[in-house]
């Protein structure tokens, strides 16, 4: 999973913002007036792995934004802070920004003795491709695809983190069950990145081999595949949502990898946000 985070508290704000993104799963039926914009702020407990294929973790308890812009062209929403490129009745074409989490490698037992993994920070053009929708506009079913390279950040030299492709098919549904203002969403896909980004994560230069971690050098293509599912729901005055993630590196390029010391795991999180403040324009919501 990943999430916008440069400096220490874009860090831990965007951090607890991945649990937002991830789990504001509120498909809007058309027609309806909402704010402009909302924001709140609560708490998420979190607990992820300290990198895709790792077999440690944190758990982390962070603040938790709840930030709703809904503008023509720029939007922050559950999927994502973006700006809109191009809108066509099925097609939309975006920018879409994120990030990935840093990593001490003094508190990760497999990279002991190497470099620490900075945060990133990435963004790239991502395409929405509208498939399915029910007569009530409650269900909606859309093929994603985000793609983005990242740059390194908080370790003073700004580097590169190469790109990554991750397709998905989404679905949306609202008052799921019958629950009214309960909203599920869940996504499937697999991601690709190029050969520099397998390397930041996989690759051990010769230097840093030991006898129970040997040189290593990625190659780029299929990077694995992630399902995500997410819970949530919109009160007067406050917002509670929670997601669950599995992912699986089972066939990717780099699976063999000496860090790759796990290749399927769960990752999850709660969280609660008050709403603090809200915009008195209301504008139609068509998507």
């Amino acid at each position: 999973m990943t999430t916008p985070r440069c400096l220490r508290w874009a860090l831990l704000l965007s951090t607890a913002g991945a649990l937002s993104l991830s789990v504001q799963a509120q498909p809007e039926v058309k027609s309806q007036m909402k704010p402009l914009w909302e924001f709140g702020l609560g708490a998420a407990a979190l607990s992820l792995p300290d990198y895709r294929g790792s077999d440690e973790g944190r758990g982390y308890v962070l603040p938790l934004p709840y930030l709703i812009y809904r503008g023509e062209v720029l939007k922050a929403n559950r999927d994502g802070a973006s700006a809109r490129l191009f809108e066509g009745p099925r097609v939309k074409l975006g920018l879409n920004a994120n990030a990935s989490l840093p990593v001490s490698s003094k508190r990760n037992q497999a990279r002991e003795g190497m470099p620490n993994l900075a945060g990133s920070v990435e963004i790239g053009p991502a395409l929405d491709v509208h498939l399915l929708q029910s007569a009530s506009g409650e269900v909606r079913v859309n093929f994603r695809l985000p793609v983005s390279g990242g740059v390194t950040l908080g370790q003073g030299d700004v580097s590169s983190t190469g790109w990554q492709a991750a397709p998905n098919l989404n679905i949306d549904i609202a008052n799921v069950a019958g629950w009214s203002g309960w909203n599920l969403g869940a996504l499937v896909g697999p991601i690709y990145a190029n050969r520099r980004r397998n390397a930041y994560f996989y690759d051990v230069a010769p230097q840093y081999a030991r006898a129970d971690r040997a040189a290593y050098a990625s190659r780029g293509g299929y990077a694995g595949s992630q399902f995500t599912t997410a819970l949530s729901k919109r009160f007067d005055h406050f917002w509670v949502g929670a997601f669950v993630r599995y992912d699986t590196l089972q066939g990717a390029v780099f699976d063999d990898s000496p860090l790759v010391k796990k290749k399927s795991y769960l990752a999850g999180g709660i969280g609660i946000s008050w709403i603090i403040d809200q915009s008195s324009t209301l504008v139609a919501v068509d998507d």
